[in-house]
C-alpha cells in the first residue's frame, strides 16, 4: 500500500504542500460571493453542482484548485453549503442561515460545515472513486453514517506540527475504529476495476482495505476535510501515485484508480483544536 511506486521519492520532494486553513476561510467568502449572485447550480435529484459551477468556482479559490484537470475543491462547496444548511435550491440561495454566515467568524462556520458533513453529508465519498464498480449492486456497500464516522476519527490522531503519511493513519484509524465499505464480506466479490470477474476485489490478493476502505479515507480528507481548512495536504498529480494500480488490468498503467490517488500527507490545522 506504499504512497508511492518504487524509485518516485524525486516525484515526493515535488510534491506540492498546502496550507488549507487560510485558503478555507477566503473561500468560504468565494463561494457565499457566487451563491448571491446565483452563479452555482446543482441537480434537483443529486445536488451535485454542475459542471459550470465548478468551472466558476475554481476560478475564485485563493490558489486555484488542487489540479486543474480534477475537481476536488470545486466540487465540495456546493454539496457542503447544502449540507450545512447555508444554501439550497437547484439555483444555489443562501438561507438565512447562509446571509448570517457571511458576518460570523470564518472558523465557526467552517468548523459547523465540517462537522455536520461528518453527520450529514449528502453524498456517499465513496461514489467520486468511479474506477471502482459494483457499487450499485444491491446490499453491497455499508452503512454511510457509521463509516463516515469512523473514518472521521482520523482527524483526532494527528498532530498540528506534523505531517502523516496517509498509509500510516489508514493503519491507525483501522486500529481505533475499523471500518469497511463493504455490508458483508461476501460483498467485497461485487466490486471490481475494470472487469466484474477479472477485476473483482473480493479475491485475497486484491486487498478490499488497501485499495477501496484507504480511497474511501483518502476522499474524505482530500475533497472535504482539506476544502474546509480542517487539514493540510501534501500531494503529487494522481497519475502513477500509487502502486496497487499495477496489479489491475487498466487500459494505462498510470491511470489513477481516484482523482485522490496522489494525496500523500496530511496535518491537522488549528481549527481542530479548538
Amino acid at each position: 500500500m506504499g504512497s508511492l511506486p518504487d524509485g518516485d521519492y524525486a516525484d515526493f520532494m515535488l510534491a506540492c504542500t498546502r496550507a488549507m486553513l487560510p485558503a478555507a476561510r477566503a473561500n468560504l467568502a468565494a463561494v457565499l460571493a457566487l451563491v448571491e449572485k446565483g452563479k452555482i447550480r446543482c441537480s434537483e435529484s443529486t445536488s451535485r453542482p454542475s459542471a459550470a459551477s465548478q468551472r466558476a468556482i475554481a476560478q475564485v479559490l485563493e490558489g486555484g484548485d488542487f489540479y486543474p484537470d480534477h475537481e476536488i475543491q470545486a466540487f465540495a462547496w456546493p454539496l457542503l453549503l447544502q449540507a450545512g444548511g447555508l444554501a439550497n435550491g437547484p439555483k444555489l440561495a443562501l438561507t438565512a442561515r447562509g446571509r448570517a454566515a457571511r458576518t460570523k467568524d470564518p472558523d465557526e462556520v467552517l468548523r459547523a460545515l465540517w462537522e455536520r458533513w461528518v453527520a450529514k453529508g449528502i453524498i456517499d465519498e465513496l461514489a467520486r472513486l468511479e474506477q471502482i464498480k459494483g457499487q450499485r449492486s444491491a446490499h453491497v456497500l455499508s452503512a454511510l453514517g457509521t463509516r463516515r464516522r469512523a473514518a472521521s476519527t482520523a482527524i483526532e490522531l494527528l498532530a498540528v506540527d506534523e505531517f502523516v503519511e496517509i498509509d500510516r493513519l489508514f493503519d491507525q484509524v483501522t486500529a481505533v475504529a475499523p471500518f469497511t465499505s463493504a455490508r458483508k464480506e461476501r460483498a467485497t466479490w461485487k466490486f471490481y476495476i475494470e472487469h466484474p470477474q477479472y477485476g473483482s476485489l473480493g479475491y485475497a490478493d486484491s486487498d478490499f482495505p488497501g485499495v477501496v476502505d484507504r480511497r474511501y479515507l483518502m476522499a474524505l480528507l482530500f475533497e472535504y476535510a482539506a476544502t474546509l481548512g480542517v487539514v493540510d495536504v501534501r500531494y503529487v498529480r494522481p497519475e502513477g501515485a500509487q502502486a496497487d494500480v499495477e496489479r489491475f488490468n487498466l487500459y494505462d498503467p498510470n491511470a489513477p484508480i481516484s482523482r485522490y490517488d496522489g494525496l500523500l500527507q496530511v496535518r491537522a490545522t488549528l481549527l481542530t483544536r479548538v
